[in-house]
């Protein structure tokens, strides 16, 4: 016979391991989600700036540089010769989700206007 203090134990720690795995899981998602966010932050830049050089929508080109991002996580801004891109990554969590953010600068070259 066993002691009835001891029943019921392999439940809680099965309880305890699918928890650890979940956590695990979730932060694995946040980082991978951050990552691709930095990546999808240079790309946006990079199309917004040649699309200010090309005479086009900086705002625009941005968004059509990340089509599945939604509008509320991505900001473009210019100020002079230089486009930022703000971008906000997914995360399952709406708290890291306000708080994780990408920026990414473009300077434009000065234009000169002989060959």
């Amino acid at each position: 016979m066993r002691p009835r203090r001891e029943s019921g134990q392999a439940s809680v720690e099965l309880l305890g391991g699918a928890v650890v795995v979940l956590l695990t899981g979730l932060v694995g998602l946040g980082l991978l989600g951050a990552g691709y966010a930095a990546v999808m932050a240079d790309h946006a830049a990079e199309a917004a700036a040649l699309a200010a050089l090309k005479g086009g929508s900086p705002q625009a080109a941005a968004r059509e540089a990340v089509p599945a991002w939604p509008d509320s996580a991505l900001d473009v801004s210019q100020h002079g010769d230089r486009i930022t891109v703000t971008l906000r990554a997914p995360s399952p969590l709406r708290s890291l989700r306000r708080r994780l953010s990408f920026k990414s600068s473009v300077a434009l070259p000065a234009r000169s206007d002989t060959p």
